[in-house]
């Protein structure tokens, strides 16, 4: 027998999702705590099968068509429809599902793949959604801008020879090339915040299921660029010394749960890169373990600049990819109890 999933709340505007405003928590909690009561939701502790909502950067700067580094994909509506979708998939599901996690990327100015960062012979900064390579720091095109290196205590022998063995290990590693991002997703700025609609959603579920939301920063490493919120990018400088570790507790929180559903922008980008982490760490644990992660295929994204750079097809490749190793790819709109595999 099928369940039944749940009604929409009253509080939910779905075309106010491509916008900003101030969630009212107050009387949000309040209408969470009866919502709770009217549908009989159970606090998050009761549940047998546990289900952990993995959200990947689900923030402004990616999200709101206005914003630094809107995902609109080829439809140029990408993002906003995603969470629309999103949210609505959260408000069904609000009672099974067990814990939300929301990843943030979360930057400073004078970061590696921000403008700041880089100066050439003239000293000029290159410009956004530039893509650096190791030859051209090899010829001398780039080279880390030494007013940084100061502002952040990097002694001259170490950057000097950082940003070729960076860009040496990201080829190494089949990582995307350097790409000089504009700056986004700044620490205190209102494009670091969640969506407002995936925030309220996020709110509502935590006090109608007595669940803390398990938020989980990502990026501020001066040094590297940060994709997957499991690992950066490159994660040792020269000689082996170390500069950013991989997020162990968030690998013990997935195997923890029964299922693990991962949505969030961009689908090209940190949810590609999360997904090939997660898979890394998981399988040298059991092999069978990808198969209690699903993707919401229609609730993320490619980055697609038009006229730029389009990576919907390699998004494609790699979540057939991530198919073929096990992962179930859904859609949001499908029933959960109808998913294989889940036991609800």
């Amino acid at each position: 027998m099928m369940r039944n999933e749940l009604p929409m709340p009253s509080h939910f505007r779905p075309d106010s999702v491509g916008e900003v405003w101030r969630v009212s928590y107050q009387q949000l909690a309040a209408d969470a705590r009866k919502w709770s009561r009217q549908h009989r939701i159970p606090a998050a502790w009761e549940d047998k099968f546990k289900i952990f909502l993995l959200l990947v950067d689900v923030q402004n700067t990616f999200c709101i068509p206005e914003f630094e580094l809107y995902v609109g994909a080829r439809s140029g509506t990408g993002a906003v429809d995603d969470n629309r979708r999103l949210c609505e998939f959260i408000y069904r599901n609000l009672d099974i599902l067990t814990r939300i996690c929301p990843t943030m990327d979360t930057h400073q100015a004078m970061q590696i793949f921000h403008p700041i960062f880089l100066v050439d012979a003239q000293g000029e900064h290159p410009p956004p959604f530039a893509v650096i390579s190791k030859e051209d720091v090899e010829k001398g095109l780039w080279k880390i801008n030494p007013d940084v290196a100061n502002s952040l205590k990097f002694n001259e022998s170490f950057y000097n020879e950082f940003l070729l063995y960076y860009t040496q290990k990201l080829r190494e590693g089949g990582k995307y090339a350097l790409t000089i991002w504009p700056y986004h997703a700044m620490l205190g700025g209102i494009g670091h915040a969640l969506v407002s609609a995936v925030e309220e959603a996020v709110f509502f579920h935590a006090v109608s299921r007595t669940s803390a939301p398990d938020f989980q920063l990502k990026g501020l490493h001066p040094l590297t660029e940060n994709y997957s919120v499991i690992r950066p990018e490159v994660m040792d400088g020269p000689g082996g010394t170390g500069i950013a570790e991989k997020n162990t507790r968030l690998v013990e929180a997935i195997v923890e749960y029964d299922a693990v559903v991962v949505a969030g922008q961009a689908k090209s980008h940190c949810v590609s890169w999360t997904m090939d982490s997660v898979l890394a760490e998981i399988s040298a644990m059991d092999g069978n373990l990808a198969g209690k992660i699903y993707l919401l295929e229609d609730c993320t994204s490619p980055v697609v600049i038009p006229g730029v750079v389009d990576y919907t097809d390699q998004a494609n490749r790699d979540f057939k990819r991530f198919s073929g190793a096990g992962v179930h790819v859904v859609k949001s709109t499908d029933p959960v109890d109808g998913w294989p595999g889940m036991r609800l």
